[in-house]
């Protein structure tokens, strides 16, 4: 079952990766998600390089349903294989993310970490 409490992200060492790297932390049970499924989850963003978080789902005490094909690139190719119950560390560059620096979001130009539980799939 998914864990109940809001993960803590460690920091991580070394130069930010270009890829998308994806890594299960708990692999779920339940259905698994594909890509353009809706899906309900829990999670906590942070800033690669400073650790500082952006956003989290736990802080708002509630989690959140949405399309996939809604979300940023990094998601929507990094949560489909994912099952329900399981937690994900997602590493996500920022062309997967919110586009090159300068490109008019608040985290454009940097590389976020998600940890991500799945919670549903709809």
């Amino acid at each position: 079952m998914t864990s109940a409490s809001k993960p803590v992200i460690e920091f991580p060492e070394g130069p930010a990766p270009a890829e998308l790297v994806i890594t299960d932390i708990t692999v779920g049970e339940g259905t698994e998600a594909k890509p353009g499924d809706k899906v309900e989850v829990h999670y906590v963003g942070v800033e690669y390089d400073t650790g500082d978080e952006f956003d989290s789902s736990w802080n708002r005490g509630e989690s959140i349903e949405f399309p996939l094909r809604g979300l940023i690139q990094g998601w929507q190719d990094g949560i489909p294989g994912m099952k329900v119950g399981g937690r994900r560390q997602l590493t996500i560059p920022p062309q997967l993310a919110y586009g090159p620096a300068g490109a008019g979001h608040r985290l454009s130009g940097k590389t976020l970490i998600f940890v991500i539980d799945l919670l549903d799939v709809g």
